[in-house]
């Protein structure tokens, strides 16, 4: 067993979380460890999560793409795609990424430990190596960022062969041509638009009537609209009796209606729990909640005041960007620096097909708020540039006060929709009005011209509201 001497901040996972929250404490000269179980470091974002599943999606669009334009050329999509072709260039990104991330940690003298960490007490982590050598290691205070896991839905038994779960469903070694994805989430709505576009008979299944419940209600009516019009299949108001493998050739679901759904593949997307397996909590005092989720306060610290948490193992809005901030802020807490507290106005992006981003209130909850609501749309197929470069499905909505004077919320789907956002960010930020959006000029043909189009929808509904009074 090897002790190492005082640490001044341990960080437990090196994700976006962990990372942001180990470089924090070294750029103020304190004395950081960064634990990782993976001999690799950027987490599940990096290695199974976000980087790969975006790489797929990239290679979707340009399927999607040439589909499109069949006209242009003569040929066809393989047969038995394998899945290594469709994520061709993901060695390449993830390689990138943990060099870039482990020379940051070695430019900022990082202590590196690779292990299962577990807590010995408050202070205290005792660090499992793969060889199973033991080091004991000690800290001032301690930062939790291990993410999360999948959450085991109990009549799916996953097997990540034909059955699989978020962690899990890249691992196929050919494109299947039937999938049937359980869950209405993000997660569940990104992986059945991708795997749509692929050419794949997409099966979405949901206990709830639509899927994305907490978007605006036109942008899930618009993502259901354009997943069936591509040939996919909602099933809503759905509870699942029993999921298995036939032994043969397909996975039969059925459903409490006596349904019977069969699919060369399966994916669980029951949503995700707190990645706290191993770590020994207790020992410190902690435990998960009923939500699987380690509590925090506004300053990611949990009720162990040396002990703080951040990124997915604290729950929503389990965003990268959220998590990198949460990270920053938990290490800056550890120090004793005072930061304002984290803005709530964090733009929402969820990488379907189409994209979709939204910002501020929903329509129903400015309705709810205020009694009443001014909304303005601009549908894609009537901007220039939406013409010219063929993103046609789609629309930016913006939400305002009841006068139609203030905006609230902004909320798009379509290509570009997560990159669009951050205008309505900084518009938000800065309390702009929507009469900013009619008073500047914006660059033509461009997408960010539907900020203007859809503002200007609100200034005639509010001139039609005067003139009537």
């Amino acid at each position: 067993m090897q002790q190492e001497g005082l640490f001044d901040i341990a960080v437990i996972g090196s994700g976006p979380a962990g990372q942001k929250a180990a470089i924090q404490g070294a750029k103020r000269g304190k004395r950081v460890a960064l634990i990782e179980r993976d001999n690799v470091v950027g987490g599940h974002c990096v290695h199974r999560g976000t980087i790969p599943s975006k790489t797929l999606r990239q290679n979707a669009l340009r399927i999607a793409e040439l589909r499109s334009h069949q006209h242009l050329f003569a040929g066809e999509m393989c047969q038995d795609t394998a899945m290594s072709s469709l994520i061709e260039n993901l060695d390449t990104v993830i390689g990138s990424h943990d060099r870039y991330i482990s020379n940051q940690l070695g430019r900022n003298n990082i202590s590196h430990f690779h292990g299962q960490a577990r807590f010995i007490d408050a202070h205290t982590l005792s660090i499992t190596s793969p060889a199973g050598d033991v080091t004991v290691l000690n800290a001032q205070n301690i930062i939790i960022a291990t993410g999360s896991l999948p959450r085991q839905a109990a009549n799916v038994p996953v097997d990540h062969e034909h059955i699989y779960d978020s962690d899990s469903i890249l691992s196929q070694v050919y494109l299947p041509e039937s999938l049937v994805v359980l869950g209405g989430g993000v997660i569940a709505s990104e992986y059945a638009s991708i795997f749509l576009a692929l050419g794949v008979e997409v099966t979405m299944i949901d206990k709830y009537p639509r899927p994305l419940g907490f978007l605006d209600a036109d942008l899930t009516s618009e993502f259901v609209r354009a997943f069936e019009s591509s040939g996919g299949r909602f099933i809503g108001n759905t509870e699942i009796a029993k999921v298995e493998w036939n032994g043969i050739d397909k996975v039969v679901t059925t459903l409490s209606n006596g349904e019977a759904i069969a699919s060369d593949k399966l994916l669980s997307a029951a949503g995700r729990v707190a990645n706290v397996k191993g770590l020994g909590i207790e020992a410190a005092g902690l435990a998960i909640n009923e939500n699987g989720i380690i509590e925090v306060n506004s300053q990611c610290q949990t009720s162990v005041n040396t002990i703080f948490a951040a990124g997915d193992v604290i729950g929503p809005p389990s965003l990268a960007s959220a998590s990198m901030e949460q990270g920053r802020r938990a290490a800056c807490a550890a120090m004793g620096v005072d930061l304002e507290k984290m803005t709530n106005t964090i733009p929402m992006g969820i990488y379907a097909i189409p994209e979709m981003s939204a910002i501020g209130l929903t329509e129903a909850q400015c309705i709810k708020r205020h009694g009443s609501v001014l909304c303005g749309c601009a549908r894609f197929d009537e901007i220039a540039r939406g013409q010219i470069s063929g993103v046609q499905a789609g629309m930016l909505k913006l939400v305002a006060d009841p006068s139609g004077e203030q905006l609230l919320g902004a909320h798009i789907i379509g290509e570009g929709a997560t990159e669009l956002i951050h205008i309505a960010q900084m518009a938000l930020l800065n309390n702009a009005n929507i009469d900013s959006f009619v008073e500047n000029v914006f660059n033509f043909p461009t997408m960010a011209e539907a900020y203007r189009v859809a503002a200007l929808d609100i200034v005639g509904k509010r001139q039609a509201i005067n003139l009537a009074s």
